[in-house]
């Protein structure tokens, strides 16, 4: 492996990248890659594997810090190509956490990529292919979500089909801003930011509480 990708995957810098999780982060690319020929699992306008890896690959992998892992369990709603929850369940991998990674997609196609990126790299996720929607009484640790839904959307939807969680991760791009301010019309969250690793625009958005308000 050349030392631009050990570089580029030293930005995740919240724990030391082995040189087995790159080959295993490198051998998604690909995979993604293969994959992509067939269905959309990105965008098919660039394809190089660097701009994966810094776009989608180490975009994902930076909300380590924020997940909680002390949980049996996370949550990846509308999970689609596994961004970031096949990134996060490598990273589970690496530091020896038994915690499961729930990736919840309702694309047959979809969770049979994911079945198979789970199968091929050895990671403890379960594919669920359900519409989230649909499936009431959760109770997880993490939630996170990554290009699904409207925040508004994914909100009223964790308030009313989960029973439990410890927080919830946001990926908000660069009308993140515009986005909290109107989200925080309608609902008190009790939350914490962090600055994008791959984009000076983008941040991410840890939720610790959610509040309906009331008109």
């Amino acid at each position: 492996m050349d030392n631009l990708i050990l570089n580029s995957y030293s930005k995740i810098f919240s724990f030391n990248v082995s040189r087995e999780t790159c080959n295993q982060l490198e051998t998604l690319i690909s995979m993604i890659l293969d994959k992509n020929k067939h269905i959309n699992i990105i965008s098919k306008k660039i394809q190089e594997k660097q701009h994966i890896r810094e776009r989608h690959i180490i975009d994902s992998a930076q909300i380590i810090d924020f997940v909680d892992l002390n949980s049996n369990t996370t949550s990846d709603l509308g999970s689609g190509g596994g961004m970031p929850g096949l990134i996060v369940a490598v990273v589970m991998k690496q530091i020896k956490n038994s915690m499961k990674v729930n990736l919840y997609e309702k694309s047959y196609h979809k969770c049979a990529f994911l079945r198979e990126v789970s199968e091929k790299l050895n990671l403890n996720t379960e594919v669920i292919q359900k519409d989230i929607f649909t499936v009431k009484d959760i109770e997880t640790g993490t939630i996170m979500s990554r290009a699904f839904k409207p925040m508004p959307i994914i909100l009223n939807l964790i308030n009313k089909n989960f029973n439990k969680y410890k927080n919830i991760i946001f990926f908000m791009g660069s009308s993140g801003r515009k986005i909290l301010k109107d989200t925080l019309q309608d609902w008190d969250l009790d939350y914490e930011e962090k600055k994008s690793l791959t984009n000076k625009d983008s941040f991410i958005l840890n939720i610790k509480k959610i509040k309906k308000k009331f008109s």
